[in-house]
């Protein structure tokens, strides 16, 4: 995180506004603090602040009917954020509850049809997201050497926010007082290499969207193609019609 005494060049002082600049490359988004004080975070830094509070809401009451409640501006990529992870944080506990040995089948088909709508909406907003980052980055000159990546920014944040949902449900097992302490040990060491491993595809996802401004790297953006969605490509539906 990078403190300023006063804004950088190109940043105007209005209280409360969020700006996102790029300096040096690297996407920042810049808060208007007490003092006078900047503060400017890459964009994991605020990714993964915006995941624990989407995660951290949702434990409020631990229930997957809770409605989501988006603090974010409708439109703004802190709102796509928030609510990607909070997809994701109704899809981890509905792993759970279907992963229970004695649930009733009726209800385990329900709960099949809310995970299938859960992974589309996840990866529809993860498409929303990378169309964020091409819009930002549609007049970058790219370099006649750029290489491409192994997968676009957003698919690389989706993962992010996995983590943080790993992290916060590791933590839990550590601090648990009902079991033995060989598992807590166990879960702590799982733990610091979960907490590495976000430290470092953080680094490596400002890094990227640092090569796509530079023009070292290029975005291509693959929209889905579910097969097993789609009634003229599914054989069990397309049959049956």
């Amino acid at each position: 995180m990078t403190s300023y005494l006063s804004p950088p060049a190109g940043i105007m002082r209005s209280k409360g506004i969020i700006y996102k600049e790029k300096f040096g490359g690297l996407l920042f988004l810049t808060y208007l603090c007490k003092n006078k004080y900047l503060i400017a975070m890459t964009f994991t830094e605020t990714a993964n602040r915006i995941f624990k509070r989407a995660i951290d809401d949702y434990h409020v009451t631990d229930n997957i009917d809770t409605p989501v409640s988006n603090p974010y501006e409708e439109g703004s990529i802190e709102n796509r954020l928030y609510l990607k992870c909070w997809i994701d944080t109704v899809q981890w506990h509905f792993e759970d509850i279907i992963r229970d040995p004695n649930i009733d089948p009726a209800e385990a088909l329900v709960l099949k049809r809310r995970i299938d709508k859960s992974n589309q909406d996840r990866t529809d907003l993860v498409e929303q997201i990378d169309s964020y980052f091409r819009n930002l980055y549609r007049n970058v000159d790219v370099l006649p050497d750029a290489r491409i990546n192994t997968e676009s920014p957003a698919w690389a944040v989706d993962r992010l926010s996995i983590l943080a949902l790993k992290i916060y449900h590791m933590q839990e097992q550590v601090d648990r007082t009902d079991a033995s302490p060989e598992h807590i040990e166990k879960c702590r060491a799982k733990l610091n290499v979960l907490k590495e491993q976000q430290v470092d595809l953080s680094t490596a996802i400002d890094q990227l969207l640092d090569d796509i401004q530079a023009g070292r790297k290029y975005m291509k953006v693959y929209r889905q193609m579910k097969m097993y969605n789609d009634p003229a490509t599914n054989p069990v539906l397309y049959k049956k019609n």
